[in-house]
């Protein structure tokens, strides 16, 4: 059974985890390169790394990073005088230094996301949305931010006045995921934010036409619990779209899209299979992962 996992942030990559565990190397992650950015000299790919790190089992307490990591680069550059508003660490670094390299030589991303992953002994395939450069910026207290600025700097905080994707007119999906995409028997849309996470990706001109066109079912899952944000600034980016943040305002973002929808609570507005969702334990990561296949599984593209 191949199946696709549409990601970005840590709701997407603890169920692409799940995934794996049931999956293996049937399981393609489209991710959100939307984040993307320069730090340090390096090229900073926030959502691919942190999906190859839970795939690898190699991510730290804090959600994001390289477990055991050390911050020595970091507190070097503090010394010299650096600002360092972007924190890194050293084996997180080294990976960013070395993308950075690659794509200067003239290295597809896509091609870079596959070497990583498979250095690190992930079977399932990290495909980026796309080889081109695709930003997110946000609108908020009258100025554009940079999305890492505003997440870091700015705290995430809102009311958001906007949201643009900055070069995503221009850029297309890789043959890669267009494959993958095609050749699906069943798609999931990750618990992730439907605008910053999923947005960017849907907004890669032929993305939304080929999972339309798919042969495979598209089943979302709800990114709250409980009727609660679980982490990150979704309410307010919920807002700017025009939904509440609950179960019900994310399937209305996908409304046209998926054949399915999984939450904790019913919403009338599409087919819904109620069941926890939550993704903090291994056991319930991969109970998710197995619920989503067998329901996805019953459904038939209308």
């Amino acid at each position: 059974m191949g199946v696709v996992l549409l990601a970005g942030g840590t709701g997407g990559a603890k169920l692409a985890r799940g995934l794996q565990d049931v999956l293996g190397g049937e399981l393609s992650v489209v991710v959100n390169t939307g984040d993307d950015g320069e730090a340090h000299g390096g090229y900073v790919s926030p959502d691919p790394d942190l999906v190859t790190f839970w795939l690898a089992d190699r991510i730290d307490d804090r959600g994001w990073g390289l477990r055991g990591d050390s911050f020595n680069v970091m507190e070097g550059l503090r010394e010299l005088g650096e600002q360092v508003w972007f924190n890194l660490g050293d084996r997180d670094l080294a990976i960013c230094l070395h993308r950075a390299e690659r794509l200067r030589k003239g290295e597809r991303l896509t091609e870079i996301a596959d070497s990583i992953r498979t250095s690190f002994g992930v079977t399932a395939r990290v495909l980026p949305m796309t080889d081109n450069t695709v930003r997110t910026h946000v609108r908020a207290r009258d100025a554009w931010h940079e999305f890492q600025p505003f997440m870091i700097r700015e705290r995430g905080e809102g009311p958001v006045d906007d949201v643009h994707y900055n070069g995503a007119a221009a850029s297309t999906p890789t043959p890669e995921v267009l494959e993958a995409v095609a050749q699906a028997d069943l798609i999931v849309i990750g618990p992730s934010n439907p605008v910053i996470s999923i947005g960017p990706i849907l907004a890669v001109p032929g993305m939304a036409e080929g999972l339309q066109a798919a042969r495979a079912p598209i089943v979302a899952v709800s990114p709250l619990i409980g009727g609660e944000v679980v982490k990150g600034p979704t309410a307010v980016f919920m807002a700017w779209a025009g939904q509440p943040a609950t179960a019900a305002g994310v399937a209305a973002i996908y409304d046209g899209l998926i054949d399915g929808f999984i939450a904790d609570e019913p919403v009338s507005e599409v087919t819904t299979l109620v069941r926890d969702v939550d993704l903090n334990t291994p056991q319930t990561r991969r109970a998710v992962a197995e619920a989503t296949l067998e329901y996805a599984a019953s459904l038939r593209r209308g």
